[in-house]
């Protein structure tokens, strides 16, 4: 296993559509493994296979604290949304910047896994939005793409959630 370069905003790569993979090769093997040791060192929720420079459509996916429960998406499709959330997301290809999205709350996705077996998973709140957000990079879309207002600094976004919890405080 390897550390990958993170791409980051204006590297075209994360642009460009991705490539449906045919079947599970050592390499895409090899290529997961990576990622999520990249994604584990990077602290990140997600990692799409764009992120570190390959046009094939993978993702990773652990949102626990322990980062012990990595979900595989090789070609994943979304079957089933509905629902709606409106919070904050940052991305590793766009380092500390964050925003408001409003995505699907609950969505069932389907997909195979690093040994190509097909398996479907239904996913609520964060888990959602991660999956999603990294299934948008795989057709070459960003997060700030769809951000609602502006894109804050991480520590302009600690303060402004700060701020609302002292305003909640209050109430």
């Amino acid at each position: 296993m390897a550390l990958r370069k993170i791409r980051e905003i204006g590297d075209e790569v994360l642009t460009k559509k991705c490539k449906e993979v045919k079947e599970m090769t050592p390499n895409l093997k090899v290529l997961v493994e990576d990622m999520l040791e990249t994604m584990y060192e990077a602290e990140g929720v997600g990692l799409a296979a764009p992120q570190v420079g390959v046009l094939k459509r993978i993702c990773v996916v652990d949102i626990t604290e322990e980062k012990n429960q990595p979900y595989v998406f090789v070609n994943p499709t979304l079957l089933e949304s509905d629902g709606e959330q409106t919070g904050t997301e940052g991305c590793l290809s766009i380092p500390d910047r964050a925003g408001f999205v409003t995505r699907a709350n609950h969505i069932k996705v389907e997909a195979y896994d690093q040994d190509f077996q097909r398996f479907e998973l239904e996913a609520e709140e964060l888990l959602a939005r991660a999956i999603l957000h990294e299934m948008d990079h795989l057709d070459g879309i960003l997060y700030v793409d769809k951000v609602e207002g502006k894109l804050y600094t991480t520590e302009e976004l600690v303060e402004l959630q700060q701020e609302q919890e002292e305003a909640e405080g209050e109430e």
